[in-house]
């Protein structure tokens, strides 16, 4: 009788252990200024996750996205993580803002927990290389400096930027005048706006009267939709260009009357190329959800997939430390038709960049 006792009781262990979730744990301002791109990602990371729990998950184990709000809110992004890190995550995921993800990263460090597919594309992520972040995105720079190049191919020479005040402001702005500097050009009139208080009714009039034929705006969400109107407001025609944190269907419903017109950058592939495998397999899911697929709800799914097969390589009973060293053994994976990398010295990830214009459908096109 007690061997009969002992067997079930080995039994339940194996077998909850067999069926136990894998936690991941994500902080992203889920309600505030950045909620329209914010959601779009974390559907497209539960496209794949969906996918791989209906396959049976990782080893018998799905996969559970704990998401907490952290408002765009660096301090409670933090706190978030902490509290994600607290019930046992065996990553972050998916977080949104250079201030936030900087917020997290000592945490990475002292609890030993990987966070992988910040949604920022801050060169301060990249180098000096962290050992507990990995990056799924080109950076910021890289695409301003991309930006920049596009413009004056096409003869745009006077160019104007619009930055906010913080970190990633920062970060994003040297890459614009890297790319300036490259073709012999200083900005036409460059403005900051505070994060917290963006106010837009003093800089547009000087942007404006320096005439210029385009305007780099760097920020997010609600603060560029407010910016962008506020120019319009002046008068001005001129081209209107941000970054690919705004590469969401929300900010062009946010934009309204505006946003015909509006060039945003890109990290990943046409969202509506078939010819792309990876997109292809996005399409096919997203349509079962019966959702369209964005570029940010792309960014979430190719962030999804680069985690997931990290936890396959981590497996049996994947670990924090496991999925560390398995992430840094990835070299050329091929996520369909685009690869990424990662070494000990080397979390970068990926360095695509495009462009892409709003169509009078309010659809991106490239």
């Amino acid at each position: 009788m007690k061997q009969f006792v002992l067997g079930c009781v080995l039994w339940a262990g194996i077998s909850g252990a067999a069926w136990a979730e894998i936690k991941i744990g994500q902080t992203a301002g889920r309600t505030g200024a950045v909620a329209a791109s914010v959601g779009e990602a974390t559907t497209g990371a539960k496209l794949y996750f969906d996918a791989v729990n209906a396959r049976g998950g990782i080893g018998g184990q799905p996969i559970q996205l704990v998401s907490l709000d952290d408002k765009f809110d660096p301090k409670l992004a933090a706190e978030n993580a902490k509290q994600l890190i607290d019930q046992g995550v065996v990553a972050l995921f998916l977080n949104r803002g250079t201030p936030h993800t900087q917020a997290i990263m000592p945490l990475l460090d002292q609890y030993k927990v990987p966070l992988v597919g910040p949604s920022t594309g801050a060169m301060v992520l990249h180098n000096p290389v962290h050992p507990w972040l990995f990056n799924v995105r080109a950076t910021y720079r890289r695409e301003a400096e991309r930006l920049i190049a596009h413009l004056s191919l096409i003869g745009v020479d006077r160019i104007a930027i619009v930055q906010v005040d913080d970190s990633f402001g920062s970060d994003a702005v040297v890459g614009a005048l890297k790319g300036l500097s490259s073709v012999n050009k200083q900005p036409l009139a460059h403005e900051k706006y505070d994060r917290a208080k963006p106010d837009f009714a003093p800089i547009m009039p000087k942007i404006t009267a320096a005439d210029p034929q385009a305007v780099l705006f760097i920020g997010s969400g609600q603060a560029i939709v407010d910016g962008m109107k506020a120019l319009r407001a002046t008068g001005s025609r001129a081209q209107m260009v941000t970054l690919s944190n705004n590469a969401s269907s929300g900010f062009i419903k946010d934009l309204g009357d505006v946003a015909h017109g509006v060039v945003v950058s890109q990290v990943f592939p046409y969202e509506r190329s078939i010819a792309s495998p990876l997109v292809k397999e996005a399409i096919e899911l997203a349509k079962a959800a019966k959702v369209d697929l964005t570029p940010s709800m792309l960014e979430g799914y190719v962030s999804a997939k680069v985690l997931v097969e990290g936890l396959r390589r981590a497996s049996p009973q994947p670990t924090r430390d496991k999925l560390r060293k398995a992430l840094e053994t990835f070299s050329r994976y091929d996520l369909g038709g685009i690869e990424v990398s990662f070494s000990p010295s080397d979390h970068s990830g990926l360095d695509y960049a495009d462009l892409s214009i709003v169509g009078p459908d309010g659809r991106f096109r490239r």
